[in-house]
């Protein structure tokens, strides 16, 4: 009998060690602000040999959109599978678990699922998660820039960003000019970047010497340290071509700027909504005394011609310096023989405005900020496929977890894109969706294959219900025969029923994410009552073994209660974020916490705490 239990065991051990293995790798490629300036889009001027080469096997999807055109939201969706108005992430403040505790993510799911999972760089945006870059995502704690290496002769780039003789020798010089003028130490940096922050940097210094190349080099040692009897999801989050635009110079030599040409449409569009419009305040921040920067007639930021062939360098001198950083990563995928098992994902979080409409940044529902790179290869798949249909960020969750056999968890918003990655099919999807908050009022924008119609609503949210009344202005634009999106065709006779359609679609839209948020709703009541029945269960098991009177005891359970709950009294009803009920709690449960010394001895609290950690990890593991 024993020596058939001992055959059991081992072969279930076999069967566990098989499964771990056969399960694919993934190599989850993030590049911050990164528009489809790629050869694999057909781009003439771009020079990007190793994503092409990737492309080239792979699949690209070509008609691909954020849900939210900057940092936070974008990845906050793409990394959740769901859309902003879920994860409550709008801006650069909020962090996601704050407004969304138990939320799941792509390397979370997998780390569930035995992938050893870890980040370096910028997968998150740092600012929309905790300091750990999101704890629960990784098995491995997430790599941060302080940990990384520079090449001998060279520090960290200062102020983040620069290595350029001259730069550093100007910004040494004002961090001197603060410290005369008796400017506090931590009130420096600020100091020197209001004065001095170049918008482009040509350094002619190593790849290692800027923050991508130390990224690089971290991703490849950590690719040598990799276990092979453990699949592993490697996140990758490359900083450029996010401004400024810096690159070593040989990235730079690449491109002859007197061939550079400016974006063709310039100005606002026919009949435009001016709240779809922004003064691009991002690149004002960006200044030396040589650049400054005004605003035209129509309220735009004005770029002369020479600059913003300079920025238009930049960008694309930084493109190809992160594609030079990929190829080195994919040469140690190959070295190590990872690359016959694993599946590359690599996306952009957004796109990015160079002068089109006199725009220069993301922040738009317009297509040169919401349409983004999307190219995921699969070493099962021997031929490259393009495709054109609308797709969208929170369709990445799904279909990795798809590919990698995991199955596909239940309520994500986006869909599986293996049967493309597979055969080179087109979706099922009729549009993808973007939006953009601006002035208390959001703009949805529906992009289909040829046309995109943008509805902006007084209501900042598409969970609750939207009336004719709350349509604040409407916006359409046909790609096909208005590429540049010169006129705003949303009045035109000739597109009315395609207005029509477009208004239906919208309400169909609002009125599934209704539904999707209401059974949200019903899932935090649940546990909610979990709480508070778990609260009362350790109460009274701590009053009956203390025997402590009917007054202790209440008091007890209001405290517990209290303990397990975050929407006290304090909070019911108001419309606070998660971060905030936190902060009010904290100072409730402190304040109750003292009175409760007052009515119990040193000796009950010590108890009362011994016995709620006992009875506490006695529920959980049932």
């Amino acid at each position: 009998m024993k020596k058939y239990l001992f055959v059991i065991i081992l072969f279930v051990a076999l069967f566990e060690i098989y499964a771990q293995k056969s399960k694919p790798n993934i190599l989850f490629i993030a590049i911050d602000d990164l528009k489809p300036t790629i050869g694999a889009y057909e781009d003439t001027l771009a020079i990007t040999p190793h994503m092409d080469a990737i492309a080239k096997n792979g699949t690209t999807f070509l008609n691909n959109h954020t849900q939210q055109a900057i940092c936070g939201p974008s990845r906050a969706s793409l990394l959740t599978g769901k859309r902003p108005d879920y994860t409550k992430v709008w801006n650069l403040k909020t962090k996601m678990r704050d407004v969304n505790p138990d939320i799941l993510t792509i390397p979370q799911y997998f780390k569930q699922n035995g992938y050893e999972t870890i980040g370096v760089g910028k997968i998150y945006d740092p600012r929309c998660v905790d300091s750990y870059r999101d704890k629960p995502s990784w098995s491995i704690p997430h790599i941060k820039e302080k940990d990384l290496e520079y090449p001998s002769g060279y520090n960290e780039p200062a102020l983040g960003f620069y290595q350029n003789e001259e730069n550093l020798k100007t910004i040494s010089s004002l961090r001197n000019q603060a410290k005369r003028e008796n400017i506090e130490n931590h009130k420096i940096y600020k100091y020197v970047r209001d004065r001095f922050k170049p918008p482009y940097e040509n350094g002619d210094v190593p790849d290692a010497a800027y923050v991508d190349g130390a990224i690089a080099n971290k991703s490849i040692e950590l690719l040598d340290k990799m276990d092979e009897s453990k699949p592993f999801f490697l996140a990758v989050g490359f900083k450029r071509p996010h401004l400024p635009f810096v690159a070593p110079k040989k990235y730079w030599e690449l491109y002859d700027e007197n061939k550079i040409e400016l974006a063709p449409y310039q100005k606002k569009s026919k009949n435009a909504v001016d709240i779809a419009y922004h003064k691009a305040g991002e690149l004002q921040s960006y200044k030396t005394p040589e650049i400054s920067f005004k605003m035209n007639k129509e309220g735009l930021l004005e770029v002369e011609p020479d600059l913003q062939k300079k920025l238009i360098h930049g960008y694309y001198a930084a493109t190809s310096y992160i594609d030079a950083q990929i190829g080195k990563i994919i040469e140690k995928l190959k070295q190590k023989g990872f690359d016959k098992n694993t599946i590359i994902v690599l996306w952009g979080d957004h796109g990015w405005h160079l002068g089109d409409h006199s725009l220069w940044n993301k922040h738009s529902n317009f297509e040169q900020a919401t349409r983004s790179p999307l190219i995921i290869y699969d070493p099962t798949v021997n031929k490259g496929y393009k495709v054109d249909s609308p797709t969208e960020f929170v369709d990445i969750f799904p279909t990795l977890s798809d590919l990698a056999n995991i199955g596909i968890p239940k309520d994500l918003d986006g869909v599986s894109l293996k049967a493309q990655i597979k055969g080179g099919k087109n979706t099922s999807k009729i549009y993808a969706v973007s939006q953009y908050p601006r002035k208390n009022k959001m703009g949805y924008s529906f992009r289909t294959k040829n046309l995109r119609y943008t509805v902006w609503v007084n209501n900042k949210k598409s969970t609750v219900p939207i009336y004719k009344e709350d349509i604040f202005a409407e916006e359409l634009y046909d790609y096909e025969n208005d590429p540049l999106e010169t006129e705003n065709k949303i009045d035109v006779e000739s597109y009315q029923k395609k207005k029509i359609t477009f208004q239906m679609l919208a309400a169909r839209y609002f009125k599934e994410q209704q539904v999707t948020v209401k059974a949200t709703e019903k899932k935090t009541t649940a546990k909610n009552t979990y709480f508070n029945k778990k609260a009362k269960i350790i109460s009274n098991y701590i009053i009956n073994t203390l025997k402590l009177s009917d007054k202790k005891g209440q008091f007890l359970l209001k405290i517990l209660s209290e303990k397990y709950d975050y929407n006290t009294a304090q909070t019911k009803g108001k419309n606070l974020s998660q971060a905030e009920k936190k902060v009010i709690y904290k100072k409730t449960f402190s304040d109750t916490r003292k009175k409760l010394l007052t009515q119990f001895t040193n000796t009950e609290v010590a108890e009362i705490q011994k016995l709620e950690r006992s009875k506490q990890k006695n529920i959980n593991n049932h």
